[in-house]
């Protein structure tokens, strides 16, 4: 390795990843093929930090991966069995605040938080169960909105404002209290901005927001968590795509 490679380089559990000036710890990571846990985190989206399933330790110390820069000759500890029982705590907090049933839920198989739980080994949810009243939302055509299995990521907030541009998402509340809203006159996502080509309605890792009338098309079995782990899909998490219309080409019609 040059002295130029070696400057723009930190390592993971001992193994030297590459970087570009710029990269987040989980960019480069991803790029390299070393696979860290996370939920909130998309390639087609800027970093946010707020799912924290991504810490890692960073020079000693706490950090996540998705928002802390990628800098030369810091050591960086990941798959270690402290920030997986952490993980499965944080995996489990998630499955009790709110109501996932994976048996009976269309994304099974595609789901990202079912993937992490099977990939983190939890096999029960420890805590307590919060069973919250949430509404479902079936107002609009082709899209429903389910939040009794949001955990919000806030991906759908932040893929309406910055790729959308139409804000049709919001974070209201603190706390426990936290929840997300439709930005609408009555609050229902029939009477929003949201169409099914838009980023919002393709870019939730877990059950909350679907297409409907696709629920069933691919099999159980033959789904994308369904054949290999998640932390073996290393390249798709890096590269994967929102599959949507871009803004300036939708205004130019």
């Amino acid at each position: 390795m040059s002295d130029t490679s070696h400057a723009n380089s930190f390592s993971i559990d001992g193994q030297r990843i590459p970087f570009t000036p710029g990269q987040t710890i989980l960019q480069a990571a991803l790029a390299a093929g070393v696979y860290i846990p996370h939920l909130c985190h998309h390639p087609d989206l800027k970093p946010h930090g707020s799912c924290k399933l991504c810490t890692v330790i960073v020079n000693g110390r706490n950090g996540s991966a998705c928002t802390q820069m990628a800098m030369p000759g810091i050591e960086v500890e990941n798959n270690t069995p402290t920030l997986n029982d952490r993980r499965r705590v944080l995996l489990q907090m998630l499955f009790v605040e709110g109501n996932h049933f994976c048996p009976g839920c269309e994304k099974s198989g595609n789901c990202q938080l079912q993937a992490l739980a099977y990939d983190l080994e939890m096999v029960s949810p420890h805590f307590r169960h919060a069973f919250p009243a949430r509404p479902v939302d079936t107002s609009h055509p082709d899209v429903w909105l389910d939040l009794n299995r949001c955990i919000m990521c806030e991906l759908c907030v932040r893929a309406s404002r910055d790729i959308d541009g139409k804000d049709v998402f919001a974070l209201a509340g603190r706390g426990a209290e936290s929840h997300i809203v439709v930005n609408s006159p009555s609050g229902l996502l029939g009477d929003s901005a949201l169409s099914i080509d838009d980023a919002a309605a393709h870019v939730c890792p877990v059950g909350a927001i679907l297409v409907k009338r696709v629920g069933y098309a691919v099999p159980i079995g033959e789904r994308q968590f369904d054949e290999q782990p998640i932390s073996r899909q290393v390249d798709y998490l890096a590269r994967r795509h929102i599959a949507i219309v871009p803004v300036a080409e939708t205004e130019e019609r």
